[in-house]
């Protein structure tokens, strides 16, 4: 008996271990209570038995929140955007869908662009300024750049309201050029890139720092230098 309860006792110590190492390796969780806690429903509402209408035609497609604010609009004309209770003009139109926070100031939205050749946009924004946007141009060109939040200014000649197109910095920028050429680019606040990921035309993989006037200083490329040194 006694040597039964010694291995069992052996049998313990190499156990155990793995079974809290296991147990550590578990993904963190909420616990059931937590969940519990949350729950909206165990049986939300994910079809209609039969659609009110099989198609719509519309213009322009408004939802709005339970103060009546419009917080989406489908629309094949996008209104012009609205930024602290004043719109202005855009650029060109957009059809699409739009973002609104609970003021009604757009905060994003995507579709495509009326511009030659077409140009597929999404975009999310700062309460004045876009924030992150895709672009699909009609050369081919791929671009995604992230902003960097600018100031919020007020003019009190406009009741004091936000400021729109307060200059800023793309911090990241990320293309895939017309050509094929893909690019990485981390800039300065100054919105000067100085330091940019790319591959060469002839397929190296490098990085390359620049300075303020937008120059070429250094570049690592280890492969590029691999395949020099073997032709040497």
């Amino acid at each position: 008996m006694k040597k039964l309860a010694f291995a069992v006792f052996l049998a313990s110590m190499f156990v155990s271990p793995l079974s809290n190492a296991t147990e550590d390796s578990a993904p963190s969780r909420p616990s059931l209570d937590a969940l519990q806690r949350i729950i909206e429903s165990r049986s939300p509402e994910t079809k209609v038995a039969k659609p009110d209408h099989d198609r719509i035609t519309a213009q322009r497609i408004d939802i709005v929140d339970e103060n009546g604010v419009i917080r989406m609009t489908l629309s094949g004309r996008t209104p012009a955007p609205i930024i602290d209770g004043i719109q202005y003009r855009r650029a060109f139109n957009v059809a699409g869908l739009v973002l609104y926070d609970d003021k009604g100031s757009e905060r994003g939205g995507f579709g495509t662009a009326d511009v030659a050749g077409g140009m597929a946009v999404l975009a999310l924004d700062h309460p004045a300024m876009d924030a992150i946007g895709w672009r699909v141009s009609p050369d081919g060109e791929v671009a995604f750049s992230i902003n960097q939040a600018p100031p919020l200014l007020r003019e009190p000649a406009l009741d004091n309201r936000l400021v729109p197109g307060v200059k800023t910095s793309t911090r990241i920028r990320m293309v895939v050029g017309a050509d094929g050429a893909p690019a990485i680019a981390l800039n300065d606040k100054a919105d000067k890139t100085r330091l940019r990921l790319t591959v060469t035309e002839e397929g190296y993989g490098a990085i390359e720092f620049l300075n303020a006037k937008g120059e070429v200083i250094h570049t690592l490329a280890p492969e590029a230098e691999t395949g020099l040194a073997r032709v040497q």
